[in-house]
């Protein structure tokens, strides 16, 4: 007797495939998008990618635009800051957490990305990937579910940002600071990580707040002095 097919949840299955073009980069930031066009995209139903539109809203990456209806999250200057203020206090919480529960075989496939990552200096795309899987590597390993949940959508929203790890040597002052981490989860010393992870995580956003002043300007009432 033959078994049934076993039933696919068609809007989990939508909402993953539109959130990885998020994340991929093949819908842009600031893109227009509709229920039609995605569904005949991804070539599913209306249903599922209206059930996966409104979890997407959710969690910030689509967004209702005045007069352009529903976009691509394209995050300004404010919500940039919120975001990093949260990835520094989460991803330091997760390096804490590593160093006390991370396993030998966690701690030694993160010193294999990092010591990969030379290599890659001016491939932007392998840079990046190799940069996601090393924390998202270090998110598994502090083997917190609620911890990874949260950090699992900042992930995601940072997704809506271009990655920055080959301009203006950014690239190895990272490879330097997940040095850092990696020795600081070696020792099990989890007030080091911790700090390590924070450093890190300030860094990444005064280099990309430098980048938006050179590519975007200052707020037009930023004051002039101080």
């Amino acid at each position: 007797m033959d078994l049934p097919p076993p039933s696919r949840d068609l809007g989990q299955e939508a909402y993953g495939r539109i959130r990885a073009a998020i994340r991929e980069g093949a819908l842009a930031p600031g893109i227009r998008v509709t229920e039609t066009d995605l569904a005949a995209r991804f070539g599913v139903s209306r249903t599922p990618v209206r059930q996966a539109i409104a979890r997407l809203e959710s969690e910030g990456l689509l967004t209702h635009e005045p007069r352009r209806g529903l976009t691509v999250t394209r995050p300004d200057h404010q919500q940039v800051v919120e975001l990093y203020v949260m990835r520094e206090v989460l991803e330091g919480a997760a390096a804490r957490l590593a160093a006390q529960h991370a396993s030998p075989t966690e701690i030694g496939a993160m010193a294999e990305l990092i010591d990969g990552e030379p290599a890659l200096f001016t491939d932007a795309r392998a840079l990046a990937e190799t940069n996601q899987r090393f924390h998202g590597l270090l998110y598994l390993a502090a083997h917190n579910r609620y911890l990874l949940r949260s950090l699992e959508l900042i992930s995601a929203t940072m997704a809506l940002l271009p990655s920055l790890l080959t301009v203006g040597g950014r690239a190895e002052q990272a490879h330097a600071e997940h040095q850092a981490i990696l020795a600081a989860l070696r020792a099990r010393d989890g007030a080091a990580a911790e700090a390590a992870s924070r450093a890190h995580a300030q860094a990444a956003q005064r280099h990309r707040l430098a980048w938006l002043v050179q590519t975007v300007g200052v707020p037009f009432a930023a004051p002039g002095g101080d």
